[in-house]
């Protein structure tokens, strides 16, 4: 039986967005339009990896717009345990509130980073470091806003896309049109997977507005990070304009052979599967962050 979402394209939230050069990330505020109410989509923590130094300097411009505007944060929302930044939503939930939400697969994610890093028994595989955790077809409020979950996998088991009124936030099963997709070759990730979750997502309305969760500016272009589904369908580079399914598979395998493991996907799955948290101090109160050797 196919799922069906409750989409509402007469609600417009605002949405405001952050980039992070660093990272090439957006992390964004989107705000009820009827009350002060509003969510923070894939916070970016600050990390100089080379010196082993965290900071906060993205999360506080967050922090600053919601007491600026004086918003009430009720979620802190990750679209996936993301390999290429580090999420700040323990930093956001100590300053500004909101519970900490993700998709109910991070078990698997947990459990197959949990062996790369050798964590240990002590190390909880059951996703209990998040407030929530989000099945296909949930539903949830942000104000007297409501907004529905889809589980789209393939990049990661754990990929949910948000959407909330006219917007819907896709994390990086998609890319803007002339960014194509994700790569889909890390544990749990497929391809073929990958293109079926793209086509729930441009299965919603042709007008629904479409937020990226990151953008590299394709030929020297400036970064942009709102699209539509229309204009995905029509001009994405990889799956627009028709193209099959064993077309994508085949390109996005080729293509993710010669891909690079991003520069910060080491510390960034220690912490993201920890919902944000640094690892446990050790018994001089010392954080490490570990590099498995061969291990990725």
């Amino acid at each position: 039986m196919t799922q069906t979402y409750p989409v509402d394209m007469a609600l417009t939230p605002e949405v405001k967005a952050f980039f992070d050069p660093a990272t090439w990330t957006i992390s964004y505020v989107v705000k009820d339009p009827a009350s002060n109410s509003c969510a923070v989509v894939d916070s970016v923590m600050d990390i100089d990896y080379a010196a082993g130094r965290i900071s906060y300097e993205s999360a506080d411009e967050i922090i600053a717009y919601v007491r600026e505007h004086d918003l009430k944060v009720e979620w802190l929302l990750e679209t996936h345990v993301h390999a290429d930044h580090l999420s700040a939503a323990p930093y956001l939930q100590d300053n500004i509130g909101g519970k900490i939400g993700i998709g109910e697969n991070i078990t698997i994610v947990q459990d197959v980073f949990g062996k790369v890093f050798n964590e240990g028994t002590e190390f909880q595989r059951d996703g209990s470091q998040f407030d929530r955790l989000f099945k296909d077809g949930d539903t949830y409020t942000i104000g007297t806003m409501n907004c529905f979950t889809m589980h789209t996998p393939g990049h990661t088991p754990a990929c949910m896309t948000h959407t909330m009124g006219n917007a819907t936030f896709t994390g990086d099963t998609l890319f803007m049109p002339d960014g194509g997709s994700a790569r889909a070759d890390f544990p749990g990730g497929d391809a073929a997977t990958l293109y079926d979750s793209i086509q729930k997502v441009l299965a919603l309305p042709d007008d629904m507005r479409l937020f990226m969760c990151h953008d590299y500016g394709p030929n020297g272009r400036d970064i942009e990070w709102e699209t539509s589904v229309g204009d995905e369908k029509a001009h994405n580079i990889h799956v627009g304009a028709g193209k099959t399914k064993a077309d994508f598979v085949k390109f996005r395998e080729e293509r993710d052979a010669q891909l690079d493991m991003p520069r910060l996907i080491i510390p960034s799955l220690q912490v993201n599967m920890r919902a944000g948290e640094l690892p446990p101090a050790d018994q001089d109160g010392k954080t490490f962050l570990k590099v498995p050797v061969n291990g990725l």
